[in-house]
């Protein structure tokens, strides 16, 4: 205390200056109107700029959770469309004007593998969130791969660039289709084999899923047919399909969860054991 009463009398000339000229500005501002716009304009300008700058940091550091929201809006947007049956624009997205019942969850893809011949996914979902083995993982540009192992609140999945992956798909123009499968090669690419010779392909066609099985509905882009050549018997064409998912960048995804499969599934085993 002793040290501010000394700082205030050693500095009494300049402090009582400031005062009055504190005193006088305020007075001049508060009695002329072009002076007084001029302040609050100044004021709100420099007021605005510390608040857009705080808001920019607030939403920057707040983007993690705005993701996941829209993550989980849009899987409530693909189960309203796909189960009402809706058809919209093909460029809009590819993956919810399907036939059929599904629910879309959303997920976040926590570790990815794709160097190695055998690559896993792991995603941040798990029995807890209902994800059971052979549930299908997809983005808006395309398949990623399907539900191995699940524990309480996590799940691997087999992705598409796996040597025994397995995947059924067609060309998007024909009902001609085969099996999605990859050489262990480039992560851009995967194969799509046993598609019969008379089936018309063209480079840059769409490869879709084929909707025969229970796990991916028809209709999920894959990728466009890079190069293509016939096999040893000359019967069947072996391509090369370039992906539409960059497998080397991908984060947040979605589960699918066909409703009516394990009906399907058990009238498929009564049947094969008669």
């Amino acid at each position: 205390m002793q040290q501010i009463l000394n700082f205030i009398i050693r500095n009494k000339n300049f402090l009582l200056y400031l005062l009055l000229f504190s005193l006088s500005v305020f007075l001049t501002i508060q009695t002329h109107s072009y002076h007084k716009s001029k302040f609050i304009n100044s004021a709100n300008f420099l007021s605005g700029g510390i608040y857009t700058r705080l808001n920019n940091i607030n939403q920057y550091l707040d983007l993690k959770t705005q993701n996941e929201n829209l993550s989980e809006e849009n899987a409530r947007l693909r189960n309203r469309l796909q189960n009402h049956h809706l058809s919209i624009e093909e460029d809009f997205v590819d993956t919810t004007s399907f036939n059929g019942t599904y629910l879309f969850r959303p997920v976040r893809v926590i570790k990815n593998s794709y160097s190695a011949t055998t690559n896993i996914l792991l995603i941040d979902k798990g029995l807890n969130d209902s994800v059971q083995q052979d549930f299908g993982l997809i983005t808006p540009k395309g398949i990623l791969g399907i539900v191995d192992k699940t524990s309480n609140n996590y799940a691997t999945v087999i992705s598409i660039l796996n040597s025994k992956s397995k995947i059924s798909a067609q060309l998007k123009k024909t009902n001609h289709f085969g099996t999605l499968t990859w050489d262990g090669r480039s992560p851009k690419t995967v194969q799509l084999i046993d598609i019969p010779k008379i089936a018309p392909i063209e480079i840059g066609d769409t490869i879709v899923t084929s909707g025969r099985s229970v796990i991916f509905p028809k209709g999920i882009q894959v990728g466009t047919i890079e190069s293509y050549n016939l096999d040893a018997a000359e019967n069947n064409y072996e391509i090369n399909v370039t992906l539409f998912n960059d497998m080397t960048n991908i984060e947040h995804a979605y589960i699918i969860e066909h409703l009516d499969a394990p009906e399907i599934n058990n009238i498929l085993n009564l049947s094969n054991e008669q």
